[in-house]
């Protein structure tokens, strides 16, 4: 089973896996200590598909599908290519394999100064501090690469425990609480809502204690 996780990211030799999208300039591959995050291919298709057909990962975001297919990971791949799913969408991935671990992004919001985080890693990647180094690596580029960027929200269900723990690891304060239409839950679900400003992530962004 892991051999089938892992194929997919490795058919693409390591050189292609880090080669910059020119789609994607403002979205660079993003190196962590553990990560690399990269724009999704279509090598990612059966690992995405494998991991993300899973309820207790779909039930806790806004707009995954369950069950999830092969055809709803080949039309996510698509469309984040094309544009249509925000501007940086990026796959987690394993820096030692290159094994597809999940996806994470950041959504521009009416407010052109604020951006929305977003990520979901596989189960079988959970507990291990991947969701935090990789919403960190995230954080950093957005503050660093875009100065008219102000704010950074978050949102989690108000049942999801570890998304709640990354979230306040990475130095979130939270703003309130309300509801979002979650397409797994069949309905709107209670949620609540944190922000990270950039002052405070100046005074964080060492990340040293936040881990």
């Amino acid at each position: 089973m892991q051999g089938e996780l892992l194929r997919a990211s490795q058919s693409r030799p390591p050189e292609e896996r880090l080669r910059p999208d020119r789609s994607r300039s403002d979205c660079p591959v993003l190196l962590s200590r553990s990560l690399v995050l990269r724009a999704p291919h279509e090598e990612d298709i059966d690992a995405l598909a494998h991991l993300a057909n899973n309820a207790n990962i779909a039930t806790m975001v806004s707009r995954m599908p369950h069950p999830y297919t092969a055809k709803d990971a080949a039309d996510f791949v698509r469309r984040t290519k094309a544009g249509e799913i925000g501007k940086c969408v990026y796959a987690i991935t394993k820096g030692d394999n290159g094994a597809f671990m999940g996806c994470c992004a950041l959504e521009p919001q009416l407010d052109e100064h604020t951006l929305e985080i977003g990520y979901w890693l596989g189960e079988p990647y959970w507990n291990r501090g991947y969701a935090t180094e990789a919403a960190h690596a995230l954080i950093d580029m957005a503050f660093r690469t875009r100065n008219h960027i102000d704010h950074i929200d978050a949102r989690c269900r108000v049942t999801n425990v570890a998304s709640r723990r990354v979230i306040q690891k990475c130095g979130f304060q939270f703003q309130g609480s309300g509801m979002i239409e979650c397409v797994a839950a069949g309905g709107m679900v209670p949620v609540e809502w944190f922000r990270l400003d950039r002052k405070t992530w100046m005074s964080l962004r060492s990340w040293g204690d936040m881990r």
